[in-house]
């Protein structure tokens, strides 16, 4: 949080690429993180072994934290706790009480994988602390994906547990997210995929952000 920080609208969560050099990726992330407001940065494993996955979170993690981001390791708790992550990503609604159980009192445990609203449902009756809508390195349309926007915003108008969701590989997706009144909508290709300026990505989503996202104090 800084002096700049939006006040109670949807903030964005960045989402590590798959296939990124450490070195490639702090120089994006610098970029991004130049922009404007984030939130947060969640780190997927995706076929990385530890130790490659360890040197990305590494160069990654003081990034993000020095500009404010919360930083999140997706798959691996080890690693999280020797960068001093502030908070763990699992799927599946036993490892997540699992890691509720060993990790929660250290740092935030978030969840996804929920591809119906009674998946959802099992997920944050084990309280985390936020639910994820979407898949990391799905992103692969323009637009965000119908059945994220749907869980999505019915999510929000009952459940107090904060939602994260996908967005598209077009940065004007942020607005159909941020209808939803979701707490957050995640970016992964709109920000760092071929040919993207990050700094201008992250820009240009928080000034949608500012004219589109509904205040989340409103009614609706």
């Amino acid at each position: 949080m800084t002096d700049k920080t939006p006040e109670n609208r949807c903030r964005i969560v960045l989402i590590a690429p798959e296939g990124a050099s450490p070195d490639q990726f702090a120089d994006a992330l610098r970029q991004a993180l130049a922009g404007g407001d984030v939130a947060s940065l969640i780190l997927p494993q995706y076929g990385l072994d530890e130790a490659a996955f360890q040197r990305l979170a590494e160069a990654a993690t003081p990034i993000a934290q020095a500009a404010g981001a919360a930083v999140i390791i997706a798959g691996d708790s080890r690693v999280a706790g020797r960068v001093k992550a502030d908070g763990i990503h699992v799927d599946g609604k036993a490892e997540l009480a699992d890691t509720i159980d060993r990790w929660q009192a250290k740092m935030m445990v978030g969840t996804g994988g929920a591809k119906t609203r009674d998946d959802a449902l099992e997920l944050g009756e084990q309280r985390p602390d936020y639910i994820f809508f979407g898949r990391f390195g799905y992103d692969t349309t323009s637009e965000a994906h119908h059945r994220n926007l749907s869980l999505g915003q019915w999510w929000a108008e009952i459940i107090e547990v904060p939602c994260i969701v996908m967005a598209g590989s077009d940065i004007a997706s942020v607005e159909a997210v941020a209808r939803t009144r979701a707490e957050f909508v995640a970016l992964s290709k709109a920000v760092f995929g071929p040919e993207i300026d990050p700094k201008d990505a992250v820009a240009r989503a928080n000034a949608l952000l500012d004219e589109f996202a509904p205040h989340l104090a409103e009614t609706s």
